[in-house]
């Protein structure tokens, strides 16, 4: 095989190449849509929408916080240390020393996403646990892109934690 079939071979592999990228840009200028709105709705009978859910039981924040373990928020606040620090200074986040009593997005030079600017309010126990459980939920179009803690055990002991920190 000499150098001239071995041209050959490559150029045809990028020949190809190129003619599969190229129907790849068409196909996708041709099916590309602009629109969220579903084209074929399935009817499924059910007009309820979900009351046979069982309605969110209501859970005393202040009874779990005053149970809770500091040490063991110390080890849950591991979760939050990778953007958050306790030591006075911001990091990716705010830093949480005094959180808990403090108004939201009060910390001076630290730029807040506009979800959590507009709220307005204090961190009290009882909104601090509705944030940890899901952020995006409690302020959507937050820029935290933390899941939650799913654990209630693990939200009490955080603000426990974070309430033994004080100012």
């Amino acid at each position: 095989m000499d150098t001239m079939e071995m041209t050959k071979l490559v150029g045809a592999v990028c020949g190809s190449l190129l003619v599969f990228l190229l129907i790849g840009f068409a196909a996708e200028s041709i099916f590309a849509t602009e629109s969220e709105e579903v084209a074929y709705l399935i009817e499924t009978g059910d007009e309820g929408g979900g009351e046979d859910e069982a309605p969110a039981e209501e859970v005393d924040v202040a009874a779990l916080v005053a149970e809770a373990d500091p040490a063991d928020g110390e080890g849950v606040f591991r979760k939050c240390a990778a953007c958050h620090k306790v030591d006075g200074t911001d990091g990716v986040g705010p830093h949480l020393n005094g959180v808990v009593g403090r108004e939201q997005a009060a910390v001076d030079g630290f730029n807040y996403s506009g979800a959590l600017a507009g709220l307005g309010g204090v961190w009290e126990p009882a909104e601090l646990y509705a944030f940890l459980e899901d952020p995006k939920a409690y302020a959507p179009g937050t820029s935290m892109s933390f899941a939650g803690l799913n654990r209630s055990e693990e939200r009490a002991d955080v603000i426990a934690y974070l309430q033994s920190l004080g100012n």
